[in-house]
C-alpha cells in the first residue's frame, strides 16, 4: 500500500476499513474530558469487550436463580463452558478442537506441559530458550531444571548476533547441531515481546524434532495477533494468555494446545485432577482416574465459569471476522505506523521490529536516541498509551479489532511534537 502521511489519507482507511464495525463493541478509554485515550497497548491487556458484562451477569443469573443447578441446567451449562469455547479458540490459534482447551493461567499451564512434555534423561536434560524470553517464561524453566537436579548451566540461550536485536534462525540450527543431543526442550516465545519479532514455528519444530527435542511455544504475544498455524506447524504443545489480543481481563485464563499426536496418548505423564478425568464418569467420585483425549487430558480443576464468559464476548467477535481479515487489516495497520515513524527520520526513532509483515505482528518496538522514561511518560501526560521496556524501548501495538488509522496518525503527531524537546 502507497501510504500517505495526512490526516485526511488516515481517515479515508477508516472509512473503507470492513472492520470498523468492532471499535464501537469496545469500551475506549477516556481522559476527564471525554475524550478517548489513543490506547496501544493490547499487547498488555486488551480493552473490555461490550459484551463482557452482559455475558458475566447471565451466569450471575444462573447462580442466583438455579444455585449449584446452573452446572447442567443454566443457559450456558457450566460443566460444559469450557469445551463450547474450544472451536473458536481453535480457529484463532490454528488448531483442532480437540487440540485446544481453555483452563488455569499461562505461567501454570507452561508448568503442567512440562511436567508432560520435559522428561530429562541423563543423557539428554538440557533446556533452550531465546535469551530475552519473558520473564516468567526464563523463571519457569529455571525451576524446572532445578526441580529436576540441574542447574541454571543446562539452561542454553538462542541469541542475536553481536550488536543486533533480531535473533536468526541460522544461529539456533548451529546451536541444535553442537548440543541437540542434550537438549530435552526447546521453549520458545512465539512473538517476542521485546522486539516484537515473530518466529517460523514450523522450522523452529523441523530443527527441533530432528535432534530429538521436544518444541513448545509460548503464544501469549501471538494469540489473537498472528496466524500461529498450531498444528500444522507440528510443535508439540503451546500455551497462551487471554488477556493481551483476546480481550478477556486483568490476569484472565490461558489456552493450551496439545498436538494430536500426543493429546490421545493417555500414558503420557500428567498430573491429573477432577475434570480431566472422563467427562461420561466424572460424578461418579469412586472410579479410579480415568483421563479424558485430547487437550482436555490436561485440564486439572472445575473452570472459573465468570472469567470465562469475556472470553466468549471476545472469541465470538474473533468467530465473526475471522483471523485471515483480521491479519489483512493489521498488516495494513501497523504499515501505516511503520511509515508514520520513518518519517520521523532514523535520526529520531529506530524500530527494532522487522520490517517484514511475515515476522512480526502488530506490536512495533522503537528506541528513540536520548530518550529515557520520560519520553514515555510525557506520552502518557498525553492520553497516549504504549508502554516502556527497559532499557530504552517503547512498544506500540495498534490492535485491529479497535484502533483506527486516524488513531495511528494522531499518535505519531504527538510523538513528533514531543521530539522537539529531543
Amino acid at each position: 500500500m502507497q501510504y500517505k502521511n495526512a490526516l485526511e489519507f488516515a481517515k479515508e482507511l477508516d472509512q473503507k476499513d470492513e472492520l470498523a464495525f468492532y471499535r464501537n463493541q469496545f469500551y475506549i478509554p477516556k481522559d476527564k474530558a471525554g475524550n478517548n485515550w489513543l490506547y496501544f497497548t493490547g499487547n498488555s491487556l486488551g480493552l473490555q469487550p461490550k459484551k463482557a458484562k452482559e455475558y458475566i451477569d447471565i451466569e450471575l443469573k444462573d447462580w442466583a436463580e438455579k444455585g449449584v443447578e446452573g452446572h447442567f441446567d443454566g443457559q450456558n451449562p457450566w460443566v460444559t463452558y469450557p469445551e463450547s469455547l474450544s472451536p473458536m479458540m481453535a480457529k484463532v490459534v490454528g488448531a483442532k478442537p480437540s487440540e485446544v482447551i481453555i483452563m488455569d493461567t499461562l505461567t501454570a499451564n507452561l508448568h503442567f506441559l512440562m511436567v508432560s512434555f520435559y522428561r530429562p534423561t541423563k543423557e539428554r536434560y538440557k533446556i533452550l530458550i531465546e535469551s530475552d524470553a519473558f520473564p516468567s517464561d526464563r523463571y519457569a524453566v529455571q525451576s524446572q531444571l532445578k526441580f529436576h537436579g540441574y542447574s541454571e548451566e543446562d539452561l542454553i540461550y538462542w541469541s542475536p548476533p553481536k550488536g543486533k536485536d533480531l535473533l536468526e534462525m541460522d544461529d539456533l540450527e548451529k546451536i541444535l547441531e553442537a548440543q541437540g543431543n542434550q537438549i530435552a526442550l526447546v521453549l520458545i516465545g512465539g512473538v517476542n515481546y521485546y522486539t516484537g519479532q515473530r518466529f517460523d514455528f514450523k522450522k523452529i519444530a523441523e530443527l527441533g524434532h530432528a535432534k530429538g527435542c521436544v518444541v513448545g511455544i509460548d503464544l501469549a504475544h501471538g494469540a489473537g495477533n498472528i496466524k500461529a498455524n498450531l498444528h500444522d506447524s507440528g510443535v508439540d504443545f503451546a500455551a497462551w494468555c487471554t488477556y493481551k489480543y483476546l480481550n478477556s481481563g486483568p490476569g484472565s485464563l490461558s489456552g493450551i494446545f496439545v498436538h494430536e499426536k500426543h493429546a490421545y496418548n493417555a500414558s503420557l505423564p500428567r498430573f491429573a485432577g477432577w475434570w480431566n478425568h472422563n467427562k461420561d464418569t466424572r460424578f461418579n467420585m469412586r472410579l479410579p482416574f480415568d483421563v479424558m483425549s485430547g487437550a482436555e487430558g490436561w485440564q486439572l480443576s472445575n473452570p472459573p465459569i465468570l472469567a470465562m464468559a469475556p472470553i466468549k464476548a471476545s472469541l465470538e467477535m474473533f468467530e465473526e471476522v475471522g483471523m485471515d481479515a483480521l491479519r489483512e487489516k493489521s498488516i495494513k495497520l501497523t504499515g501505516f505506523m511503520e511509515y508514520l515513524f520513518q518519517e520521523l527520520g532514523s535520526e529520531a526513532v529506530s524500530i527494532i521490529t522487522p520490517t517484514n509483515p511475515e515476522e512480526r505482528g502488530c506490536q512495533l518496538s522503537i528506541q528513540v536516541k536520548k530518550a529515557t522514561k520520560s519520553l514515555h511518560q510525557k506520552l502518557m501526560d498525553k492520553h497516549v498509551i504504549t508502554d516502556w521496556r527497559e532499557p530504552n524501548v517503547i512498544r506500540c501495538a495498534p490492535a485491529p479489532m479497535y484502533n483506527t488509522y486516524q488513531d495511528v496518525y494522531n499518535m505519531v503527531l504527538i510523538l513528533k511534537d514531543i521530539l522537539k524537546d529531543y
